[in-house]
């Protein structure tokens, strides 16, 4: 099987427009045979913006033109006609990607929301004309200034996917067809582990017009945390996800134990960021429809403590559940991670004896 490009990084070259030169002129017309300089000033160069777009999910447009020049500023003209601006490049991006400065390693921001704006490479200024160097001394001055060049550097772009809740699990869980199921997402599906390259969004629509974005990651492997199976390019996607779902494949069609990959899979997110494993999450039992999944869901509960949201993906047993629990999950996401309290309690200070005889 071809195995497809990944494509959430790519490297882009982006130009800034260069500023007009300014004109050197003078007025001659009929009956004025000693007018005086009249050099325009030159258009102001173009600059390369980036802006977040709902409807932009991938970077692939990018990886395919890496190379991205604005307009160029007008020279200016005789009669101080001012020369034309360069058009701004505007580049669509989808929300959620950071912006590197390839040369120094710099985050040079990030595109968080639709509409938002990342001026990258700013535009050189125009030069001016003939007609600004005229003095009293000085009557029919020849100096004039090029444009600015414009700026020019080699980006990187990362996306980091946005979304509410990030669905974590080995190939072949079952999360792509969990998404079909409850979404309004339509992801490649088939029997086989690593069908799913790239992060997908669906997005859950309630009567109550609530919208939750669920990410549906790429399989992990074991080692994923040191960048086995892409676990790099798959793990940064589920950093901005405040929730996570942990799916599971309860009947161990690939010979693994359920609990075993349920302990794997905290681990590999622990490894790569420690914070991921306290974040708000469900456990998702799925293919529930096989026996062997009874067997192993008791073994599983006993070792993990866990009660698991029991679903098939296949027969649609269970889904309006775990859309009901991802609706709760959802509510608290902004709520403060609770944490064990020590049971070692502190000691009341002693006062000293000298304080309590000043006091007496």
């Amino acid at each position: 099987m071809k195995q497809r490009t990944f494509i959430d990084s790519v490297k882009v070259f982006v130009k800034a427009g260069n500023g007009g030169n300014g004109s050197f002129s003078f007025r001659r017309e009929k009956y004025i045979p000693y007018g005086g300089p009249d050099g325009g000033d030159g258009g102001k160069g173009g600059s390369v913006i980036l802006k977040g777009d709902r409807d932009t999910d991938s970077l692939i447009r990018l990886y395919f033109t890496p190379h991205q020049a604005a307009g160029q500023g007008g020279k200016g003209l005789g009669r101080q006609m001012h020369g034309r601006n360069g058009t701004e490049l505007i580049l669509k991006v989808p929300c959620g990607t950071q912006v590197f400065n390839m040369d120094t390693g710099v985050l040079m921001g990030e595109i968080l929301e639709h509409g938002q704006e990342l001026l990258v490479a700013r535009g050189g200024k125009g030069g001016v004309g003939n007609v600004h160097f005229k003095t009293s001394t000085h009557q029919a001055p020849t100096e004039h200034t090029q444009g600015e060049l414009g700026e020019e550097l080699t980006l990187r772009l990362e996306l980091k996917l946005i979304a509410d809740i990030g669905l974590v699990g080995f190939p072949n869980a079952g999360k792509s067809s969990i998404l079909t199921g409850i979404s309004d997402a339509h992801p490649k599906i088939a029997a086989y582990p690593f069908t799913t390259f790239n992060p997908i969004i669906g997005t859950l629509v309630f009567e109550d017009f609530t919208r939750i974005k669920i990410a549906d990651i790429p399989g992990l492997l074991k080692g994923a945390h040191d960048g086995i199976g892409l676990g790099h390019d798959f793990l940064r996607h589920i950093e901005r996800a405040p929730c996570l779902a942990y799916v599971l494949d309860m009947a161990g069609m690939d010979g693994r134990n359920p609990a075993d990959d349920y302990e794997v899979l905290k681990e590999e997110l622990e490894f790569y960021r420690k914070d991921l494993i306290d974040r708000p999450s469900i456990v998702v039992a799925n293919k529930m429809d096989l026996p062997e999944a009874r067997a192993n869901l008791k073994e599983f509960k006993k070792r993990t403590r866990t009660n698991p949201i029991q679903i098939s993906a296949l027969t649609g047993q269970g889904l309006p559940e775990l859309r009901d629990a991802m609706v709760k999950l959802f509510m608290k996401k902004d709520k403060p991670v609770s944490r064990k309290k020590s049971s070692s309690r502190k000691t009341p200070r002693r006062t000293s004896k000298r304080k309590t005889k000043a006091k007496k």
